[in-house]
């Protein structure tokens, strides 16, 4: 899969498959035969980071995604535009005018991958673009600011910009603003540009250090369903280097993370997450005493998706290793339904290693229970 995407059921395809299955006037999702109330594709960034992490393990290079395969020429057209935007940041004093070139930016970038690529062989623009913020009667106008915020988004998307935005010493700390303080939109977007830039490992560790990983959890807790989404995906990414993982535990990801799967919301990403933490002692010790076991059972138990089992069992070896009392749930787990046994068998490689080793350990535990009396 190069470049999945997520259809209006819910269910993850890549691009290129499910745009000929829409094309050829399907109006099904092809998995669960549900009609579909529309068809947009939305980019599953979750799914995208997990495979760049396996190009990464496996030395593989990373495919691009279908958009990026044609760059398209820039024309003399945008270059005028982006000089006309460019004139009236710098020097009009016109709030108004201000107001449109920036909406203009907004749009520009959306529309055009040429467009995005010649921001960024301009290095004026986006310290130009961030200056808005603290312009009186803009810094407080919440369409404004939503503004700049997606144009650093759609800006981001494009590879040779991640580095110059994250460069920039406004770019960073001005999402992770508008990450606390924003409308849930913005904020939604913020998160988002936030996960983009985190591409580059050095944004990863420049995100972290200044205090983006509180904001993201809290999104994660209380955002809409999008947005949780969008702060899902960033924080995933981020805890692809270990010193965000210690961020993201001081800062209460377990417990939220935990209770999402208990209400079965967001399960993919936070299953994704957990395994991230599984390494991290204090994650582990936190599952193992807030009552995380049982929804993991329930995940190796019930899911159809071999992905969450894979997860939720790494999570719970860790747990077992940690804590061998936890190991008495499984057990009763266990000889009701013999899901660890069947996902020893039936799962993915991963998967197998580790349910085979908690069943080695209950065993062993059983065994030498038996021979203590």
């Amino acid at each position: 899969m190069r470049d999945p995407v997520v259809l209006a059921s819910g269910q993850t395809y890549d691009r290129r498959f499910i745009q000929e299955w829409l094309s050829s006037g399907n109006l099904t999702c092809p998995r669960t035969q549900q009609v579909l109330s529309d068809t947009t594709l939305t980019p599953n960034h979750l799914v995208r980071s997990m495979i760049s992490q396996w190009c990464t393990e496996h030395g593989v290079t990373l495919p691009p995604l279908d958009d990026e395969q044609e760059e398209g020429l820039i024309t003399r057209k945008e270059r005028n535009a982006l000089c006309r935007i460019l004139d009236k940041l710098s020097l009009s004093s016109s709030i108004p005018d201000r107001k449109q070139a920036v909406r203009e930016l907004r749009l520009l970038t959306k529309g055009s991958r040429s467009f995005r690529a010649l921001v960024g062989e301009n290095p004026g623009t986006i310290p130009l673009l961030l200056s808005a913020l603290s312009v009186p009667g803009l810094y407080s106008d919440t369409a404004v600011q939503g503004d700049i915020v997606t144009t650093v988004l759609n800006l981001s998307i494009h590879d040779s910009n991640k580095k110059i935005i994250g460069d920039n010493p406004q770019a960073i700390p001005s999402l992770i603003d508008v990450l606390k303080t924003g409308t849930m939109e913005t904020r939604s977007n913020s998160a988002a540009a936030l996960f983009s830039l985190s591409a580059l490992d050095a944004n990863k560790l420049k995100i972290g250090e200044l205090g983006a990983m509180k904001p993201l959890v809290e999104l994660l807790e209380e955002g809409s369903p999008s947005a949780k989404k969008d702060a899902g995906s960033a924080i995933f990414s981020l805890c692809m280097v270990h010193e965000n993982r210690a961020r993201a535990v001081r800062e209460g990801v377990v417990g939220v993370v935990l209770t999402a799967i208990t209400h079965q919301s967001l399960v993919d990403e936070s299953l994704a997450i957990l395994a991230l933490l599984s390494g991290h002692q204090e994650a582990v010790e936190e599952i193992a005493d807030t009552s995380g076991v049982p929804p993991l059972l329930g995940i190796i138990k019930d899911s159809s998706c071999a992905r969450n089992k894979e997860n939720a069992v790494v999570v719970l070896f860790a747990v077992c290793m940690h804590d061998r009392t936890k190991l008495r749930e499984v057990g009763e787990e266990e000889k009701s339904n013999g899901s660890i046994s069947r996902l020893a068998q039936n799962g993915t490689s991963r998967a197998r290693r580790k349910a085979t080793g908690i069943l080695d350990k209950w065993k062993r535990t059983l065994h030498s229970t038996h021979y203590s009396y």
